[in-house]
């Protein structure tokens, strides 16, 4: 076959023209029936092996298609595409070639589909890495810098270890770090492109959180989002089927275990009164800054032992491993093997006082949309703990905000970080972690052990302030180290 007659182009389903439409879905149909047809063929013939690589090559590439129009007939928003995307599958299908089906029901694994409102690499988060991968060719970048890190150019490359830092262990970074880029040769970084790169590091960073922490699924068309394996129906009563009833999550026991109504009930009641007493020991008395800070240092050791009892060793897959070095780099607690890193002082150096105006100065009207950001999500609550409205939530979000920093070393002065333990349990100290640290071995049962009672979308708000605060931490200490440098 000429490969020039089988390149498919979908761009013309973008149109909003009905007939453009209609000829693009011709000409992928078109090519995707010579394909199968060719397909077959070969299956008729001899088997000879100097032909197994080229007809492996050439299923892939079927592969590939099918998979795309799968994603199509799901989610595209032209009912005419769907629907013809949805019988050249299964015109395929009627010519002996499996077709693929989606593996997820919905955006997210965490939560169920009928709660949804119609509306990156470091952390092998595949669904980032290939939403920008294709993004990346859409807007005509080079194709060779996808095959690895090696192969994008040594500027870039010269970041590979401030990204490992941030992601992993930012507390590590001095302004060494920021004098080998700055003074790379003909490879140099300049402080505003330097600044820019740090944003957009820690920004994706804190993606990789948020899509690890909702159970968000891959897109339909990539690794991990459709399977050419038919239904196995060994998880499902014969009478699911015959009724339609194919939803095995619906239908699974909670992962969290059988915890009764009323216990988790009984949770939110303990949490609210928590807060009441909290709030009148505050009107009563204030702790010393002796004390304070002796709570602070408990709490930022106890926190090196917060772990999930199925916290396991993650291996990166090729297709996303191949985009940063190192890949046996992870997070680690400040004090293992003795390390003594010392407490960052909020008071010393903040976002509003430093970091703010140093990204506004390098990378103009950023720091304050970073800014915004910061202060929706901490202050964004509907006033509502599960079935409980009209409640300040202040303290509660306040405590999550500073418990996230703490694990990073960070410090308030001003903060009792007694508070924490009466408001946290170690269930959600679990969650906490893993999606700011480790987020891709977040689970679902970490996700059901926590707020048994609360709603997805306060989960989900949960997630936003957990995000941004990672964001803040990392920032706060690659600019610190840029303002070392710079003075």
């Amino acid at each position: 076959m000429a490969e020039g007659e089988n390149e498919v182009r979908w761009d013309g389903l973008c149109s909003r023209d009905s007939t453009t439409r209609e000829t693009a879905l011709e000409n992928i149909r078109q090519i995707i029936l010579r394909k199968t047809e060719y397909l077959r063929s070969v299956k008729e013939t001899p088997f000879r092996s100097s032909d197994g690589l080229s007809n492996a090559v050439s299923l892939d590439g079927l592969n590939k298609l099918l998979a795309h129009l799968l994603m199509l007939s799901k989610r595209c928003p032209f009912k005419d595409v769907r629907e013809k995307s949805e019988l050249i599958l299964k015109s395929v299908q009627e010519l002996g070639i499996r077709i693929p089906r989606p593996l997820g029901h919905g955006p997210s694994r965490f939560i169920p589909e009928k709660e949804i409102l119609q509306a990156a690499a470091r952390h092998q988060c595949s669904y980032l890495v290939n939403l920008h991968v294709n993004d990346f060719l859409h807007v005509g970048g080079d194709p060779k810098w996808l095959n690895g890190l090696e192969n994008a150019p040594q500027k870039l490359q010269n970041l590979g270890e401030l990204n490992k830092l941030l992601a992993h262990r930012p507390w590590l970074i001095t302004k060494e770090h920021i004098e080998q880029l700055l003074k790379a040769e003909e490879h140099s970084w300049s402080l505003a492109e330097l600044v820019h790169a740090v944003v957009l590091l820690t920004h994706y960073h804190s993606l990789a959180s948020f899509t690890f922490g909702c159970g968000i699924t891959p897109e339909i068309h990539c690794d991990g989002g459709h399977t050419f394996r038919p239904p196995s129906v060994s998880n499902y009563c014969i009478c699911d089927i015959t009724n339609g009833n194919h939803s095995v999550e619906e239908n699974q026991v909670n992962s969290a275990g059988n915890v009764s109504v009323s216990d988790s009930f009984f949770e939110v009641e303990a949490l609210m009164e928590k807060m009441r007493q909290l709030q009148e020991c505050r009107d009563e008395e204030e702790a010393s800054q002796e004390e304070m800070a002796s709570r602070f240092e408990i709490e930022k050791r106890e926190s090196m032992f917060v772990f999930s009892s199925d916290d396991e060793e993650v291996t990166p897959a090729r297709d996303v491993s191949r985009h940063f070095e190192d890949t046996s780099y992870g997070y680690k607690d400040f004090s293992r093997h003795g390390m003594h890193v010392p407490t960052f002082r909020v008071q010393d150096y903040c976002w509003e006082d430093h970091g703010y105006s140093l990204v506004n100065r390098l990378y103009p009207d950023v720091g304050q949309l970073i800014d915004e950001k910061f202060h929706i999500a901490y202050n964004l609550t509907y006033n509502t703990m599960a079935m409980h409205k009209d409640v300040d939530t202040s303290m509660l979000r306040r405590a999550i905000w500073n418990y996230i920093h703490c694990m990073f070393g960070i410090r308030y002065d001003d903060y009792d970080y007694g508070e924490i333990n009466q408001l946290l349990d170690r269930s959600f100290k679990v969650y906490i972690k893993t999606i700011v640290c480790t987020p891709e071995k977040v689970t679902k049962r970490m996700y059901d052990s926590f707020w048994r009672q609360f709603k997805h979308s306060e989960k989900v708000h949960v997630n936003l302030l957990l995000i941004e605060a990672r964001m803040q931490a990392e920032l706060l200490y690659a600019l610190r180290a840029i303002t070392r440098y710079m003075t």
